[in-house]
């Protein structure tokens, strides 16, 4: 058996040819579509402006329940006033008609006197 020459001149391989590139076709420009991004932007926004918009229905309820409240208290405490004014009406009706019942009169108003306590 002949030797073989590895590493002589026939034994290397001659370097394969350059690949060729496909020429570029001359295409017409396309139109843009709508990428994913801005739809998930025009989405987020949509959201965003959804949220905003309760946020401002709730705080208008909030205000009119505070007025109401506010309006609350206020007839709270007319009725408390108008009823310490009945009270206190009944209570010198009810003291009358008691000292009659145990025969008591009312004083005549000339008999009745003054003094006048600024002066000493």
């Amino acid at each position: 058996m002949a030797a073989v020459d590895w590493f002589g001149s026939a034994a290397v391989a001659a370097p394969a040819p350059p690949r060729r590139r496909p020429r570029a076709v001359a295409s017409r420009p396309r139109p843009r579509r709508l990428t994913g991004g801005i739809l998930w932007i025009s989405l987020l926004t949509l959201l965003f402006a959804g949220v905003v918009a309760i946020n401002v229905a709730v705080l208008r309820v909030n205000v009119h329940v505070s007025n109401l409240d506010k309006q609350e208290l206020q007839l709270q405490a007319e009725n408390a006033a108008l009823a310490s004014q009945v009270s206190s009406a009944g209570a010198s009706l009810k003291i009358e008609s008691t000292a009659r019942r145990l025969g008591l009169v009312q004083a005549p108003g000339t008999d009745t006197s003054y003094l006048d306590l600024a002066q000493r």
